[in-house]
């Protein structure tokens, strides 16, 4: 969008914030970079450039505006839409990747030469894969600073920087202040604000959004699917515990009308960025809803539902193994069989984890826990179980790789070769655990039941056809077609 000059311009002058996140406009004049709903008075149009990431902007010499502080803007939307190597990449930076493993391992999961994904993001983000993890990092820092205690020396480490001199530079340039000045700025507006005291080891911070959103269906598919001891519902958030790449952690996440609030409590503090982006990623933070509502008022019928409540989201997962894991545990079995099944394996392979704050007690078991266990076990009928076996096996060797990196038809096909995976279990899987947002389930129970109460076809093939209109938001469909429904899914809990 970066390119259209006009457009983004519309969109700056009228302060737009359904635009933060897609593009950031650079001023040459003041050598600072702002989000399109900047509060400051707009720049004169000859003194305006346009940037597709905050990586660019701080590349080309450009430091984040300190008003709108657009380093905290949603992320792109065209990241979570799009299955080609370019939105791969981006989510698999997000997820700490490069940080861990490099840019050849970055390019390896994505199947490519490392000069191949940094020519493909060069061209398209204007920074290619170093410089996007290095603006992460400096979010990251930002962060702990303002919301921390932390030693500074601490906050370098856990943002993932190799030195404290690279830290303090890099934080200067991106926001023109050193680090113990943003401290100052922040406890200075915390207590301006009247700031909720900070619970000790713990980390609260706001997720933003791009407005409508919806939390009905959101936070009540979480809660009423919430396997006892790895999730919760407790004091209007929902809680539940994280496996992380350096340890694990606990999230408190609370709807509010303008933001998420966001209370994280982790082992290693360097799981601060990947823990921030799987919570979003789960919420569908990063969404476009005018777009998807847009495309489902067209069709008369579905236009009621989105008019009624508009702005649902696709409720995700932090983890696609264990989405997987639950969505056999699920098939044909009610919602509260389905949380019994799991609740029984997180008792019996389940990791333990400390929650001082609530009831939480266990990591959901990882697949390689779960491949070692005895069938007879499974209360469960007998082809139910291979397929949970093989299931198992096939996500503990890594013949079966599914993430937010996987691309999605390929992950539909393996997963339809596995025995005892049908069309509702595979598409559920690809919308809630892959982040397909074109995933259908037209031969789910709910969905035909919805239809057939509006005047929709309710066969699956008939349904299939008509939703073709609905592409490629027919995931974001399937929620408001669920919202006709009284089951507590669709009800923010009270």
């Amino acid at each position: 969008m970066h390119t259209d000059t006009e457009r983004c311009v519309r969109a700056v002058q009228s302060k737009d914030a359904r635009f933060d996140g897609w593009f950031f406009t650079a001023v040459l004049t003041t050598r600072i970079y702002c989000r399109p709903s900047c509060p400051a008075v707009p720049p004169k149009v000859e003194n305006m450039t346009f940037l597709p990431s905050a990586a660019a902007c701080q590349q080309a010499g450009f430091r984040a505006c300190k008003r709108c502080r657009p380093d905290t803007s949603p992320g792109s939307p065209e990241w979570n839409a799009r299955a080609d190597a370019v939105a791969r990449a981006m989510r698999l930076i997000r997820d700490g990747v490069v940080d861990r493993e490099g840019v050849p391992g970055l390019a390896t999961r994505l199947g490519y030469s490392t000069r191949q994904v940094e020519r493909q993001l060069n061209a398209e983000l204007g920074a290619g894969p170093l410089a996007l993890a290095r603006a992460q990092r400096a979010q990251t820092a930002r962060l702990l600073i303002e919301t921390s205690e932390l030693p500074m020396g601490d906050v370098a480490f856990a943002a993932g920087f190799s030195s404290i001199r690279t830290f303090n530079d890099t934080v200067r340039e991106v926001f023109a202040l050193a680090p113990s000045e943003l401290r100052e700025r922040a406890v200075k507006a915390s207590r301006h604000k009247n700031a909720p005291p900070r619970i000790p080891g713990t980390i609260s911070l706001r997720l933003p959004f791009r407005a409508p959103l919806n939390p009905d269906n959101l936070f009540g598919h979480l809660a009423a699917t919430a396997v006892p001891g790895v999730e919760e519902w407790r004091d209007g958030a929902y809680r539940r515990t994280l496996r992380l790449p350096y340890g694990t952690g606990v999230v408190a996440l609370t709807p509010q009308p303008d933001h998420i609030g966001c209370r994280l409590a982790l082992t290693d503090l360097r799981d601060l960025t990947i823990a921030i982006s799987r919570c979003r990623w789960m919420l569908d933070l990063d969404a476009d809803p005018e777009a998807v509502d847009e495309q489902l008022r067209s069709d008369p019928l579905l236009a009621p539902l989105v008019d009624k409540a508009p702005g649902r989201r696709v409720p995700r997962t932090v983890d696609a193994a264990e989405f997987a894991v639950r969505a056999v545990l699920g098939q044909q079995v009610s919602t509260a069989a389905a949380r019994t099944h799991a609740a029984r394996l997180v008792t019996a392979y389940g990791e333990p984890v400390e929650d001082p704050l609530g009831g939480l007690t266990h990591l959901f078991p990882s697949p390689q826990a779960l491949a070692g266990l005895d069938p007879e076990s499974l209360a469960m009928p007998r082809s139910r179980r291979t397929t949970f076996i093989t299931l198992v096996s096939a996500l503990a060797d890594g013949s079966l790789p599914l993430g937010i990196d996987s691309d999605w038809e390929a992950a539909r096909a393996q997963l339809s070769a596995l025995p005892g995976f049908g069309p509702w279990t595979t598409e559920v899987i690809a919308m809630r655990a892959l982040g397909d947002p074109d995933a259908f389930l037209p031969s789910d129970l709910g969905v035909r039941r919805a239809a057939q109460g509006l005047g929709l076809p309710s066969t699956p093939s008939a349904l299939t056809a008509r939703a073709a209109g609905w592409r490629p938001w027919r995931a974001y469909a399937v929620q408001y077609l669920w919202a006709t429904d009284a089951h507590p899914i669709n009800h923010l809990p009270a």
